[in-house]
Formats: structure tokens, C-alpha cells, sequence
């Protein structure tokens, strides 16, 4: 990809952002979703301001980890599998994905394997899309609770994925009832957590995920242009 568009992409969308967010909340951190693209097109946006990127897949992940490692911040974005936690202890800043117990009690584990505390947030299902991941609104709260209360994790906030929608009737209650939810957990301060942190909003509704208080944004094809097919 040509620097030059990759530039003008980038400046179109942090302008979105600000305009979005009319001074009402801080600039959601932009985390650049690499799935697909080639070390080619990722590594320029260094030089471009972009410190974080976020891969969706363990295994694509770690073929790219040596290069990425040394120059960004490495989000873990999409769903995971339990048995692959072990794959990304070293190497990723944030887990995005937390939706179920199993998968707490290993992040958990190979924490402590490793002597450290992962950093994660909770992924929340708003219109109930099950294959999309998630919990239930209803389940967080107390969810967390009990989550904080494992040595091997910190709790930082949440996540969600929209419906593929740009209906805006849709979208904004949901985009709002996140923030209402992130407000609620962050106010209770729960013992263990660091609530600081809510992503939502990707390349199709980041505009109103900015407008509605998102702290972090996911955001891929509206930087990089259509994704590259995926290898077999």
C-alpha cells in the first residue's frame, strides 16, 4: 500500500474522530486491525502515529510477532481460544476478547506461569449476536466480580462488536448502553479492577462509537482498504 494513502486515510480518520467526539470526551486511542495485511503495509504506520495494533488470530499473530513486538503496542482482538492463551503471554499488551469463565481461569493460569498480570477487557455482546462472541449485559457485573478476584488478570474494561448495521436507529442505543454499562462497572470499582477502558466502534461505526464515549476504536479497512483475501 502506498504511503501516501495510507497517510491520507489515517488523517481522515482522526479527523472523524475529533469531530465525533465535539469535546464532549478525549479522542478514542486508535488501534489499527492488521488481519490479513502484510508486514509491508503495517509496518509505515509507525512512522504515521499509530503505536497499537490489534490481530484477531493466534496463529497469524505469531507470524508477525517478531516485527510488531518491536515496534507497536499488540492488542489481541478476536475471539480465543483457550488452549492458545499460552501463545500470547509474552507478547500481547491487552486481551480484548474475555467472554466466558473457562477462558479466565487459563488467562489466570498462564499468568501466573509467566509471573505477571494480564491486562484484560470484557467482551459484551449488546444485540446478542452469539456468534459474535460476548457476554449478556445482564451477566457482566457480576462477572466481573468473581473475575477480579483471580491474581493472574486485571480487569481494564470492555469490549463489544456492533451488528453489521448502519442503521443508526440500531446502533446508538447500543453504542450508549455500552458506555451506561462501562460507566456502571468503572463507578463501582470493584476490587482488582482498573476500569479505563471501553472499545467499541470498527471501520463501519467508529464515528458513532467515538460519539458515544468509546475510549478505544478497532479499526482496519477504512486505513488499509479492503482486506487481502486469506491464505488456506
Amino acid at each position: 500500500m502506498e504511503r501516501e494513502l495510507l497517510a491520507a486515510n489515517l488523517e481522515r480518520v482522526r479527523l472523524e474522530l475529533a469531530e465525533a467526539t465535539e469535546g464532549r470526551w478525549p479522542v478514542p486511542r486508535l488501534v489499527a486491525v492488521t488481519k490479513t495485511h502484510p508486514l509491508e503495509d503495517i509496518l509505515p504506520l509507525r512512522e504515521l502515529g499509530v503505536t497499537d495494533v490489534g490481530e484477531n488470530r493466534v496463529q497469524e499473530l505469531r507470524e508477525k510477532l517478531p516485527a510488531l513486538a518491536e515496534n507497536y503496542t499488540v492488542h489481541l482482538i478476536g475471539q480465543l481460544q483457550s488452549n492458545k492463551v499460552k501463545y500470547i503471554m509474552e507478547s500481547v499488551s491487552l486481551i480484548h476478547s474475555l467472554d466466558r469463565w473457562s477462558l479466565a481461569r487459563e488467562i489466570d493460569r498462564q499468568a501466573q506461569i509467566h509471573g505477571k498480570r494480564m491486562p484484560v477487557l470484557v467482551q459484551v455482546s449488546p444485540a446478542g449476536e452469539p456468534q459474535k462472541g460476548g457476554m449478556d449485559t445482564a451477566e457482566v457485573p457480576g462477572f466481573i466480580r468473581e473475575a477480579a478476584k483471580l491474581p493472574g488478570m486485571e480487569i481494564r474494561g470492555l469490549m463489544a462488536v456492533m451488528p453489521d448495521t448502519r442503521d443508526e436507529d440500531i446502533l446508538l442505543p447500543l453504542f450508549r448502553g455500552m458506555r451506561t454499562l462501562f460507566e456502571q462497572i468503572r463507578d463501582e470499582a470493584v476490587p482488582g479492577t482498573a476500569i479505563t477502558e471501553l472499545s467499541m466502534g470498527m471501520s463501519g461505526d467508529y464515528r458513532l462509537a467515538a460519539r458515544c464515549g468509546a475510549t478505544m476504536v478497532r479499526i482496519g479497512s477504512a486505513i488499509f482498504g479492503p482486506r487481502p483475501p486469506m491464505h488456506p
